[in-house]
């Protein structure tokens, strides 16, 4: 910025000639005119201000204070709230930190603290004091706060706000803030037209159409620049793009949700935030008055809500797209998300925007199966791809998410420590829908996809279930289905032991083809000693083929154990428990074909459903004892 020609005559004059009162100074739309400014300073009033300033030939006013100085001898800012009035030559002083702000600022330094919070702790007592008329403000050029052209930061101090002064690395970086500041005061008056309004409205098509192009990295700076502006449709535009390179993110898309056009897309998305229990300020009432005041019907508003809440919600748009939308679905509802996202992504190049001020398939998000997909990378693959009849260069594809195989469980992930405990049945041959049936408690139906960890976690406790045995281990598992075909019902939180009251599964899953049991029951530091256990059982046709259980060092076994899955090769007492269950989940895979889907589990939405017990009742003599302790399960 600094260093290079800055025309301060047509800036100015351009502010001059744009310049319309705001709303809340001229109730009756009046166009008095208001010199903002005053003829410029001569070189000798300058000089002499600097020489009452005592600065010296080697420390001069800033370069671009100096050149404002020589168009206009002060300025009319007219902030809504902070700094009115600029002075000119004669009018500007040292600050001299009039209220001790000096020890306040350097009380909070560390001993290691950054150079940026030093300057501003100095600030105070050197700065030069600009301002003459504001609400309790102060715009502070820092001397101590330069750059290699000489350039001063500017300060603006708002005491009545009680947060730290916004900074700017120049007068003239202010100055620009203040006149796009000017223009966003007024941005929503029908009379406010000019040539700058003009032109970044102008910007904002040329956006969207790079943005629909694929090229959404050269929009960006288009549209921050005309949101600056304050220029209506920027931030709808902006705020997706934003969206879809963080979407976990909650955005604001204003009244867009009252448009028949983009309410299907936009009021789930803006549901998301109270849906997932996030909204505090007045709860659903205060969120659905918002959605009102839009202009959205409340009725509306509500089902839109309760369909999120309770995971109903489809995103189901027309066309092509929404028929590839019901096919990812198909396959994400079963935990194949990376097929479900290779549809999605061949297919947007056939989604068409309803109206003008949709640039991309935002509903998506919103939808309880579809939303977790949408990864950052995924996003920006979204943005990157032309859609909507718009050609160009289509984006490197990114890469699937889930690994082969079953080694995953061992691996801690973003936000996610490796499963401890896990156990899996899996089902050859048949529909995960089925599992319920084989598996399952009387009863029993698959649930609308949600996640399976929160699933498990909120799962009533035998003692809390009427006709439920304190023995009984009904777990609450995930259903879906493999790369290879297999249903699986997993549970990753189980915390229940691999006891002597155990009873496979997997006879009961096997009654119309293979069936196979895994459960991994990790170290407890328990009374008692409790070693890690591992349990493998393989069933066909209702009978248990073989199977092993390992715990600690002592192995049980039976039936033939075909040597790829032996223990004793599998289990070597000189490795690791993590060598040993890497090597036995290894064979699993390549031994079964056996896997299981990474995202869908940790990160994916899946239908779940409780087991019948894994446990058998105590027979007579039999010692059993179970205790419940209130904070011994984790809640949410």
């Amino acid at each position: 910025m600094s260093g290079e020609f800055f025309n301060w005559h047509e800036f100015l004059g351009r502010w001059q000639a744009e310049w319309v009162p705001r709303a809340d100074r001229d109730g009756n739309g009046g166009q008095t005119v208001v010199p903002l400014g005053r003829p410029g300073a001569d070189e000798a009033a300058i000089a002499a201000a600097e020489e009452r300033l005592g600065l010296r030939l080697r420390l001069r006013l800033p370069p671009s204070y100096r050149e404002f100085l020589a168009v206009s001898d002060g300025w009319h800012v007219d902030q809504m709230a902070g700094v009115y009035q600029l002075g000119g030559a004669a009018d500007i002083d040292w600050f001299r930190d009039p209220y001790d702000m000096t020890p306040l600022y350097e009380e909070h330094l560390d001993d290691n603290p950054r150079e940026e919070d030093v300057l501003l702790a100095g600030m105070w007592q050197r700065a030069l004091r600009l301002e003459t008329d504001s609400d309790m403000s102060y715009a502070l050029l820092d001397p101590g706060d330069s750059d290699q052209d000489g350039e001063w930061a500017l300060y603006v101090y708002k005491g009545w706000s009680g947060e730290l002064p916004d900074r700017y690395p120049s007068f003239r970086a202010y100055m620009e803030a203040m006149y796009r500041g000017f223009h966003g005061d007024r941005a929503q008056r029908p009379d406010f037209v000019n040539a700058t309004t003009r032109a970044q409205d102008a910007q904002v098509d040329e956006a969207r159409l790079l943005a629909l192009r694929g090229r959404y990295e050269q929009a960006l700076p288009l549209l921050e620049e005309a949101l600056s502006f304050g220029r209506p449709r920027s931030a709808v535009v902006l705020n997706q793009l934003r969206h879809l390179l963080a979407p976990r993110d909650s955005r604001d898309y204003g009244n867009l949700v009252a448009d028949p056009r983009y309410l299907p897309e936009i009021l789930p998305v803006a549901a998301m935030t109270p849906a997932r229990g996030e909204w505090r300020l007045g709860g659903d009432d205060h969120w659905l008055g918002m959605m009102t005041a839009r202009g959205t019907a409340r009725k509306t508003a509500e089902a839109v809500l309760s369909a999120m809440r309770d995971g109903t919600h489809r995103y189901a748009p027309p066309g092509p797209w929404g028929r590839a939308v019901a096919e990812a679905r198909e396959s994400a509802r079963w935990g194949a998300t990376d097929a479900a996202w290779r549809v999605l992504r061949d297919a947007l190049p056939s989604w068409e925007a309803p109206g003008p001020l949709l640039i991309a398939p935002i509903g998506l998000l919103a939808d309880p199966v579809l939303g977790p997909l949408i990864t950052p990378e995924r996003g920006r693959e979204i943005l990157a791809t032309p859609r909507a009849g718009e050609t160009g260069p289509a984006p490197e594809p990114v890469p699937d998410l889930d690994p082969p195989g079953l080694t995953w469980l061992t691996e801690p992930a973003a936000n996610r420590q490796p499963f401890d405990g896990y156990r899996c049945v899996w089902v050859e041959g048949i529909d995960p829908a089925g599992l319920p049936a084989l598996i399952g408690e009387e009863g029993a139906e698959l649930s609308a996809p949600t996640d399976p960890r929160k699933a498990s976690w909120q799962a009533p406790e035998p003692h809390e279930r009427e006709g439920v045995e304190l023995w009984e281990d009904r777990a609450v598992v995930a259903a879906g289905r493999t790369a290879e075909g297999w249903a699986f019902a997993f549970d990753g939180h189980s915390h229940r032991r691999l006891n002597n009251l155990f009873l496979s599964p997997a006879p009961a899953a096997s009654s119309s083809g293979r069936a196979v049991v895994v459960w991994r029951d990790p170290r407890r530091s328990t009374p008692g000693d409790h070693p890690t256990a591992f349990h493998l059982s393989v069933a066909e046709q209702g009978e248990e083929l073989y199977a092993f259980t390992v715990r600690g060092k002592e192995t049980e076994r039976s039936g033939a154990i075909p040597e790829a899955l032996d223990p004793t090769r599998l289990f070597r007492p000189e490795d690791t428990e993590l060598d040993c269950e890497l090597r036995v989940l290894e064979a699993l895979h390549t031994e079964l074909g056996l896997s299981l889907p990474r995202f869908a589990l940790t990160q994916g939405r899946l239908g779940t459903f409780t087991t019948r017990s894994w446990t058998r009742a105590p027979r007579t003599g039999e010692a059993f004892a179970y205790a419940y302790i209130g904070f011994g399960r984790h809640r949410r």
